[in-house]
């Protein structure tokens, strides 16, 4: 009967999809988007929903799993379903994004849609469009609001009813103190409970879904933590963090509300879990920790009511139980021996913890979905992410770690060709994430990294000092070293990759997006015999105007975050800065830009391709003005990668073998 209903689930998956075998995986493939993205399940088990694509329209899907039946919603003309919301065991919630100018990917409209798990009750419950006949048929006026909503919690014992925090359009460019509000799911009534204490708060509420702390930054991008005691009581400042201090950050209450898990600082640890006892208010010894690794998520209990395990990411995906006997570590553990070489990572559950949507992805695989089950202690396949996506045929990324100069330790991947595992003297990619504060390159399917290595290079990633996921002192150790001490870790990466016989000394090019972008055309001028070739992507070449340029610079926090970041001696930026330094460029240089980048605005890019042709520098230019920081239309995806590899193997592929 089990096996019966398994089928009958992928087949209305199927049917609904209109899914057809892939061939090879060609370019275009790499730069199709996820078909499923986001699948929970709903809190009694009964129905499954997820964000789709299917015949190339985003569509979110309806599961009825007792029935093994479905229905497809379509979003508004034009937009994509962005996140989905269980607010109960037969009513799910959605919110929607919209393409907007200057960003890489669909921006929430602030909407909130609910419709019932069968796909009858279509409602627009909050937004600037609420009472819109077009899509609103319940009685009850709704007035539209200017405004964008965030469901924070979804309220387990009120059916009813959800919390959402709003924040008013016209609030400027600082932001608004958020308001909150309990949004009825049925017909979009809502009540006040709360207002917050700062700017753009993000928060977390105990089990009976009052919200207990607010989080974010003060106007000088210092770290701010806010507590009250419970619902109608007043916010206490609890952290205040400084240019030295850092604040522990509140992620999750315990089972009884007792305590609450911080992200905490301790010496000599990158990463660490805290117990804040809410009784004495005072922070307990650690958890876990971890000498390498940051926190990179929690584990919750299959009921979502307790922390039983920390995630965290030294090379691969590690997860580590903080709890004896855990339920969740057990499914994780028993998936992850039936699927080896994946990382199995649970997204969803009911509320008694019966039956769990878990994700199971690797450096080969965007991941497959799989629905376990505690009556028979087993699971089955549910959806995969990218269906047309071979593992046999991707580069896998090991991970490698190596000293910089100064000694300090850094971490990375190496992707390999495919069949080309052990070759030596390989013309190679050092491919530079952006960021760079806080952000990393990880152990996961990257469709950049695999168009490179399927193509015959061997890709290095490090992540520099700055990266995240490695604490707070190695990330601040990249403070005001743009063009400095980050560049000489990548520099450093590249003389690893040579003296392992990786990389042909004279087939190396180096290529990045965002600041990996500006890493690219500095390491190229910096290091002129190193690199044979630069591919600025998005990036950054001019580092003063970042100051008056872009929507970084528009906010208070945000001028404060570039000068503690950036530095403020605007001489020794534009000195810096690879618009000023063309002299000593040899390498050959392909630029990318979107014509409606607001992070870095597309004058960085246009100003950098007019000097080089003034000098009379052949380059190669790649505009799309329609995009904005990062590609998002698949067909200009498609043209980039072509364009990409295309450059590699003129400039790296026709060089004499050393």
């Amino acid at each position: 009967m089990r096996k019966l209903l398994g089928r009958a689930v992928g087949c209305a998956l199927y049917v609904l999809s209109g899914a057809v075998c892939a061939a090879a995986v060609p370019l275009a493939d790499l730069a199709r988007h996820v078909q499923y993205d986001n699948v929970k399940i709903s809190s009694d088990g009964r129905y499954l929903a997820a964000t789709a694509v299917v015949k190339g329209k985003p569509m979110l899907a309806l599961v009825d799993l007792t029935k093994g039946t479905g229905v497809m919603m379509k979003p508004r003309e034009g937009n994509q379903v962005i996140d989905l919301y269980w607010a109960n065991g037969h009513r799910v919630l959605y919110t929607e994004g919209t393409k907007v100018s200057g960003f890489d990917r669909p921006v929430p409209t602030g909407e909130i849609f609910a419709v019932n798990g069968d796909g009858t009750g279509s409602e627009l419950l909050f937004g600037y469009r609420a009472g819109d006949t077009a899509r609103s048929t319940h009685l009850k006026k709704r007035e539209p609001e200017r405004a964008s909503a965030m469901v924070i919690d979804t309220l387990r014992d009120d059916e009813n009813h959800v919390l959402i925090s709003v924040v008013p359009w016209d609030s400027g460019a600082d932001g608004a103190f958020n308001e909150i509000f309990a949004l009825d799911v049925r017909d979009g009534g809502k009540r006040k409970v709360a207002t917050a204490p700062l700017r753009s708060a993000r928060f977390i509420t105990d089990h009976h879904g009052v919200v207990r702390f607010a989080a974010g930054v003060d106007s000088q991008a210092h770290g701010q933590v806010y507590y009250r005691e419970g619902e109608g009581k007043s916010w206490r400042l609890l952290f205040q963090g400084s240019a030295e201090n850092n604040v522990p950050v509140p992620l999750a209450f315990n089972r009884d509300d007792s305590r609450v898990y911080m992200a905490c600082d301790v010496p000599g640890k990158a990463g660490a879990l805290c117990p804040w006892d809410v009784a004495t208010q005072l922070m307990q010894p650690p958890v876990w920790t971890n000498a390498t690794a940051d926190i990179s998520g929690l584990v919750r209990s299959l009921d979502r009511q307790d922390i039983e395990g920390v995630q965290s990411m030294p090379g691969t995906p590690t997860t580590e139980g903080i709890v004896a006997g855990s339920d969740a570590m057990k499914v994780i553990s028993s998936l992850s021996q039936a699927l080896p070489g994946r990382s199995v990572e649970i997204v969803s559950s009911t509320d008694d913890g019966s039956k769990v949507v878990a994700l199971a992805s690797s450096d080969l695989d965007p991941g497959t979905f799989y629905l376990w089950d505690a009556a028979t202690g087993k699971a089955s396949q549910l959806l995969q992410r990218a269906p047309w996506v071979k593992p046999e045929q991707m580069a896998s990324k090991r991970p490698v770690a190596f000293k910089a100069r100064d000694g300090m330790s850094l971490h990375g991947y190496l992707s390999m060709p495919p069949g080309a595992e052990e070759s030596k003297h390989l013309p190679t990619v050092i491919y530079v994430h952006g960021g760079p504060f806080g952000v990393r390159d990880d152990w996961e399917f990257d469709p950049y990294v695999q168009m490179l290595a399927t193509r015959g290079y061997a890709v290095l990633q490090v992540n520099y000092r700055g990266s995240g996921g490695y604490g707070r002192a190695f990330e601040e150790a990249g403070y005001r070293e743009w063009g400095g001490k980050m560049q000489d870790d990548v520099t450093d990466a590249t003389h690893w990759a040579i003296q392992q016989g990786i990389a042909a000394p004279d087939r190396i090019c180096i290529f990045g997006g965002s600041y990996g972008g500006y890493a690219a055309l500095e390491g190229a001028i910096k290091e002129p015999d190193l690199y044979r070739c630069a591919i600025g992507y998005v990036g950054v070449y001019d580092l003063p105007m970042m100051f008056t340029d872009g929507d970084i610079s528009d906010r208070r926090a945000g001028m404060s975050y570039l000068r503690t970041t950036l530095g403020t001696d605007q001489a020794e930026l534009a000195g810096r800065s690879p618009l000023n330094q063309l002299d000593r460029l040899k390498a050959r240089v392909m630029l990318i830009v979107g014509g409606e980048d607001e992070r870095v605005p597309p004058v960085q890019g246009q100003n950098l391709h007019a000097a080089l042709q003034k000098r009379g520098v052949a380059h190669e230019w790649l505009y799309k003005s329609g995009e904005a920081h990062g590609f998002y239309v698949e067909e200009n995806i498609t043209e980039l990668f072509e364009q990409v590899t295309q450059f590699l193997d003129r400039s790296l592929q026709g060089a004499a073998a050393p």
